[in-house]
């Protein structure tokens, strides 16, 4: 994902993003200086700086001739997530009251849908947490883990290359390919294959002979890492 698809996702066209871009490497420039500039037409030029405006990602200078400046990437991006904080607030008070989660089992698609879904598990544990992946993933997920452990939680961990992280019980072990495994307060396990894109897919479930069942394999491993050390 790119610098244009990023700011895409607060809430700017793909037009508004590259004159943005391009307003912040300039400083200010007019309409027909942006669109010379991004090559972008002159009529969706002046319709996408408007948007610019009207989303508080510039200014207009009122000058000889009418100029467009830009807000600061990063006061434009707290002001966006300030808002949607608000936003967040607003639709969890007038939201219809969620019925219990959905008993069974739920595929998971999508290497950024997968991370959500471990990002908040971890964030929702309030006991336990026992993960087994790769290195890199476990440093994906490293804020999260050392926000468990501040919040005294019990966090296993089982990867690959050496790892600190302090407060948290670390296993060292062959390197689990692509395979992750994890499982929030004895109660919520996901399991499944995490690579980039589209290819992850994981099974996320409630289910407690599921649950169990990888709660004993994942003792079974962590007996096995112990007793292979002590040789």
């Amino acid at each position: 994902m790119d610098v244009i698809e990023r700011l895409m996702y607060f809430n700017l066209t793909r037009h508004e993003a590259t004159l943005y871009m391009a307003l912040l490497a300039e400083g200010k420039l007019t309409g027909y200086e942006a669109a010379k500039l991004t090559g972008i037409s002159r009529s969706n030029t002046y319709t996408a700086l408007a948007g610019l405006v009207d989303k508080g990602a510039a200014h207009v200078i009122e000058d000889t001739a009418t100029r467009y400046t830009p807000v600061h990437i990063e006061e434009f991006c707290d002001n966006k997530i300030r808002q949607m904080q608000e936003y967040k607030l607003f639709l969890l008070e007038k939201m219809p009251a969620a019925k219990n989660e959905v008993e069974g089992y739920i595929t998971i698609k999508g290497a950024h849908a997968v991370m959500n879904k471990l990002t908040n598990m971890i964030a929702k544990a309030e006991a336990r947490v026992y993960v087994s992946a790769t290195a890199a993933i476990i440093e994906q997920l490293r804020p999260q883990l050392e926000d468990a452990v501040r919040r005294g939680l019990k966090v296993v961990i089982i990867t690959g290359r050496p790892l600190l992280l302090k407060g948290a019980t670390v296993y060292h072990a062959d390197e689990p390919s692509r395979q992750i495994r994890l499982i929030a307060d004895s109660g919520k396990v996901l399991t499944g294959d995490f690579a980039d894109g589209e290819a992850s897919t994981c099974l996320y479930s409630g289910k407690q002979n599921l649950v169990e069942l990888f709660k004993d394999a994942l003792k079974n491993e962590i007996k096995l890492i112990e007793l292979t050390k002590r040789k």
